[in-house]
């Protein structure tokens, strides 16, 4: 009966995907909303997975010789104006703050949207030899852009993020590290989150404002709709142009450095959500689950079997799992449906008769499997319940994208395999003119995502117009 209950909680995904996403974001507890539209309380459950996000991603960060830093929140509006496409790029989401205090600022002060700006003003006053190159700077900061339409952790007016910034003494090395930026963010979704991606380039339309290059990651969400999970930009040196940025090279010449940027965001945890996500609640990815396994007592109120199940807590925490055991006077029902809501990898059940027999039930949320396990090298054991779990996640998340992916050659292929099929990821040939991207949208409500090189183009038509394709592109609706 409890189990009947809980699971009427949750609308089913397959009835209304955007309210079992709010249904899901809500009753797991991992945000609460605030009196101001679009910004929102992170609850601890969700900035814990924030936290294994940025440990993870820091880590690497720093091994490829990134540093952390912290730029101000405000940037000057004459500071802005000198990147004229930036700021053109950025103008409509922009929060302005005009007073400070009861005076009227002369020079407005924008809320960050982002702070390639002040990364260059930075850069323009430390950078003056080549021996001062490379910069490679990270900040995990928040940043504001002012959304008409709003949804947690997909598309909210306030967001954290960690945005990286580095400025290189040739163009070669800043293209080699916004791919491998890219990479990076590549080899976390799918090691870590267990989230497949694709990664491309994208259209000229759809870059950074003031970037030369955008790079990114798309992930397929359940619904057959693509998440843009990353990006990373090569600016080149436009912005080392626009704000005098000079250094003395080796042949005593000066010269403009080059320029990148990459970063991602909490949409992660939205992509995680629907990425894995079911009618029971969260899935969460060992990797950044707050808690990795549970421990359930069984008939706690009987002699021993909490001193075993703390006992055990402790063999797992030695082992270096995350671990919780929920030892309070709820009833062993209401505690599965509660850590399978919040989407807990592995739940452990333990009781008098496991007891006696020296081993445990281990439960995987991934797949629902209940195995019987030997408490001895239980430590072992669970973590190899973890790894499982994770390959489990990312086939079944691969088996739903390859099922939601379709080729089409012209745009009345598009319709139809749309139509028949329902949203996905469609691979087709494009000539690369602006204008025939545009048409495929307002045709068929599918945009570009981004240049694939998994497409074949060679020798084929372009979607729209019919000449030859110079690429191919990956097409889908997106969040």
């Amino acid at each position: 009966m409890a189990e009947k209950k809980f699971v009427e909680e949750i609308t089913p995904m397959e009835q209304d995907f955007a309210q079992w996403y709010t249904d899901i974001v809500k009753k797991a507890e991992l945000i609460e909303y605030t009196s101001v539209k679009g910004c929102l309380v992170i609850r601890p459950y969700a900035y814990a997975i924030w936290e294994n996000i940025q440990r993870i991603l820091d880590t690497e960060f720093k091994r490829l010789g990134h540093e952390n830093v912290c730029m101000p929140m405000f940037i000057p509006e004459s500071l802005l104006q000198k990147e004229k496409d930036h700021v053109e790029g950025f103008a409509p989401e922009v929060a302005w703050v005009t007073m400070g205090g009861s005076e009227k600022l002369e020079d407005r002060l924008c809320v960050r949207p982002t702070s390639e700006t002040l990364f260059c003003e930075h850069y323009s006053n430390i950078i003056h030899s080549y021996r001062d190159l490379p910069k490679l700077y990270n900040q995990w900061v928040s940043v504001v852009r002012w959304e008409k339409t709003t949804r947690p952790f997909l598309r909210t007016r306030e967001f954290l993020w960690q945005e990286g910034h580095t400025i290189h003494a040739t163009a070669e090395e800043a293209i080699i590290e916004t791919e491998q930026m890219l990479n990076v963010y590549a080899d976390f979704c799918e090691k870590s989150l267990a989230m497949p991606v694709i990664k491309g380039k994208k259209t000229e339309s759809d870059k950074f404002a003031g970037a030369e290059a955008t790079y990114a990651i798309e992930a397929l969400m359940h619904d057959g709709k693509a998440l843009q999970a990353g990006t990373s930009h090569y600016f080149g040196d436009g912005f080392a142009k626009a704000f005098d940025i000079t250094y003395t090279n080796k042949e005593n010449k000066k010269v403009h450095p080059f320029q990148t940027s990459w970063g991602v965001t909490t949409r992660l945890i939205g992509a995680i959500i629907m990425t894995h996500g079911d009618d029971r609640g969260l899935v969460l990815p060992p990797a950044v689950a707050p808690i990795q396994a549970v421990i359930i007592p069984i008939a706690q109120h009987k002699e021993g079997v909490l001193d075993r199940c703390a006992a055990l807590k402790e063999e797992l925490l030695n082992a270096g799992v995350r671990v919780k055991l929920d030892d309070s006077d709820m009833s062993a029902g209401w505690k599965f449906s509660e850590y399978e809501m919040k989407g807990v990898p592995v739940r452990i059940e333990l009781g008098p008769r496991d007891i006696e027999a020296g081993n445990c039930v281990i439960v995987s949320r991934s797949t629902g499997e209940k195995t019987v396990v030997s408490l001895e090298n239980i430590g072992e054991t669970v973590k190899t319940a973890l790894e499982q779990a994770r390959d489990d996640m990312f086939n079944k998340a691969l088996e739903n994208r390859a099922k939601h992916t379709y080729g089409a050659e012209t745009i009345e292929e598009i319709k139809a395999v749309l139509a028949e099929k329902g949203d996905g990821f469609v691979f087709a040939p494009w000539c690369g003119c602006e204008e025939c991207e545009d048409e495929v949208k307002a045709q068929t409500g599918v945009g570009s995502r981004c240049i694939y090189d998994g497409i074949s183009y060679e020798g084929k038509k372009c979607v729209c117009c019919g000449k030859e394709a110079k690429f191919g592109v990956v097409w889908a609706k997106a969040y």
